[in-house]
C-alpha cells in the first residue's frame, strides 16, 4: 500500500523544523499549564509496594545490531539516575521528558534503536522508552491518573519472549511525546527503578498500604490480513479488586484499543484465517498481587 510521504519526511530541514515546531509548543505549555511537576526525590523507600515489575535489557530486535542494546543499557543507566526515588505528593504531576530532559552525547547517552516513520534506526538516546513502557505497567495497577501516554500504531518485530499484551507500553520522544502521571489521591507514591546485569526493574511504593488491588489483562487479540498487509488489535482492560475482601470485584474498565500495522509477517499458527475475517486468540493475563502514529519514538 503506497502512503504518501509527509512534509517532514521529503527533506532533512523540514523534519528538523518540525520537531522544534513541536518542542517549543511544550516549553511554551509547560509554562502555562498550572501543573505542580514533582522535584522531589528520596532513595528511603516508602513503606508499601504497590506493584513491582521487571523487564529484560538484552533482546535480540529483528536484524538491528547487538551492540544498540548494549549501547541502550548505557542510556538506561542515566535514566534511572533521574528518576530512582521519584516522589508523587498529592496533586502532583510527574513528567518523564521533563524529569530525564534531552538525552544528548554531551549528557553521556548513546545511539540505541529508534523508531522513525515505523522503521527501527540508530539514534541518540535509543532505547529509552523501555523504562517508559515499565513505567506506564506500573502505573496501570495504581490508582494514578495516566494524563499523557503515546503508543506506536506500528508493529515492527515479532513476540520474541513478550510477557506483556501487545500495546501496552509507552512511547517518549523529546518533549513532545512525553510520558505523565498525576496523583489525584490523599497519597504519596514513590517511583524506583533500577538496574541489575540482566534486567530493568521498577517498583511504585505508596505511604499507607491500599485495601485494594488491580488486574490487568488483555482481551480480543487478533492478527487480521488486509490484502497484502497485516495489522493487529486488542484491548487493555482493567479490574479493580477489594484485597481484603477474598478478591471482591470493585470496578471494572476499558484502558484502551489498539490497532496497528504490522512491519512482519505473522506466524501461521497467530494468523489463521482468511483476509476477510479477524482471527482470535487469547494470551496470557497478568495479575496484581500485594490510533496514534508517532513519526518518532526513542524505543
Amino acid at each position: 500500500m503506497h502512503q504518501k510521504k509527509l512534509l517532514s519526511q521529503k527533506h532533512p530541514l523540514f523534519y528538523f523544523l518540525s520537531i522544534w515546531e513541536k518542542r517549543i509548543r511544550r516549553r511554551f505549555s509547560w509554562l502555562i499549564d498550572k501543573k505542580q511537576y514533582t522535584n522531589q526525590r528520596n532513595h528511603e523507600k516508602l513503606p508499601y509496594r504497590v506493584k513491582k515489575h521487571q523487564s529484560k535489557l538484552l533482546k535480540k530486535l529483528g536484524e538491528t545490531e547487538m551492540q544498540l542494546q548494549h549501547n541502550k543499557v548505557d542510556n538506561l543507566k542515566i535514566v534511572v539516575e533521574q528518576i530512582n526515588g521519584t516522589l508523587l505528593q498529592p496533586g502532583e504531576t510527574f513528567s518523564f521528558c521533563k524529569t530525564v530532559g534531552l538525552p544528548t552525547r554531551k549528557k553521556g547517552y548513546k545511539e540505541g534503536i529508534e523508531l522513525s516513520f515505523g522503521k527501527p534506526k540508530p539514534g541518540i538516546g535509543g532505547g529509552i522508552c523501555q523504562s517508559t513502557n515499565l513505567l506506564h505497567w506500573l502505573a496501570l495497577h495504581s490508582p494514578l491518573t495516566i494524563n499523557e501516554r503515546h503508543h506506536h500504531s506500528i508493529d515492527p518485530f515479532p513476540d520474541d519472549g513478550r510477557v506483556l499484551p501487545w500495546a501496552s507500553g509507552a512511547a517518549v520522544f523529546y518533549n513532545y511525546l512525553d510520558f505523565q502521571l498525576t496523583n489525584n489521591t490523599e497519597w504519596t507514591f514513590q517511583i524506583n527503578l533500577w538496574l541489575t546485569d540482566k534486567l530493568l526493574e521498577g517498583e511504585i511504593r505508596v505511604s499507607e498500604e491500599l485495601d485494594f488491588a488491580y488486574h490487568v489483562f488483555e482481551e480480543n487479540h487478533a492478527f487480521i490480513k488486509k490484502g497484502d498487509d497485516f495489522f493487529r488489535s486488542n484491548e487493555i482492560w482493567r479490574k479493580k479488586i477489594a484485597k481484603f475482601r477474598s478478591g471482591e470485584l470493585i470496578d471494572t474498565e476499558l484502558i484502551a484499543k489498539n490497532y496497528g500495522r504490522v512491519m512482519y509477517v505473522p506466524k501461521d499458527e497467530e494468523l489463521k484465517c482468511g483476509s476477510s475475517r479477524i482471527c482470535n486468540y487469547e494470551l496470557a493475563s497478568f495479575h496484581l498481587k500485594g490510533d496514534l502514529d508517532e513519526s518518532q519514538s526513542n524505543s
